[in-house]
């Protein structure tokens, strides 16, 4: 393989990871704002329980959380290279929440809107180390 060939191959994955971690960052951030401005939306969709009014502070910290995670991302996909890290944390990261929320919706049939969950954490977490993988060094 030539260099020219090589470099476009490498140039055409860090694209498409940018996007990916792009991707990642408005899909953490649309959940966190629906967290914090209609709970019940995603709940109605997804068939999900909502917490009792007394625990919603439970969704503020998850909506912080998934923000700050959002802001992580973005720094990854503006800089790959230095915040190598951060992309190798969102991969374990994304899997092993896919594992989490999978395990959580085997739990019973109130709790199958996880799936769509599971599946896009899932998602996001392959497509990350597919395309980071090959670059990585």
């Amino acid at each position: 393989m030539s260099v020219k060939t090589r470099f476009a191959q490498r140039f055409r994955l860090l694209t498409l990871l940018r996007a990916s971690l792009v991707a990642g960052a408005l899909y953490d951030l649309g959940f966190a704002l629906l967290m914090l401005v209609a709970p019940g939306l995603p709940a109605r969709l997804l068939h999900l329980p909502l917490p009792p009014p007394e625990a919603s502070f439970y969704l503020w910290v998850m909506a912080v959380l998934l923000s700050m995670l959002a802001a992580l991302y973005l720094l990854a996909a503006h800089d790959s290279r230095r915040y190598s890290g951060i992309v190798a944390v969102a991969v374990a990261g994304r899997l092993l929440g896919g594992v989490v929320l999978a395990a959580a919706a085997l739990q019973g049939p109130d709790l199958a809107g996880l799936w769509p969950l599971a599946a896009a954490d899932t998602a996001f977490g392959l497509a990350h180390a597919v395309l980071w993988w090959p670059i990585r060094s």
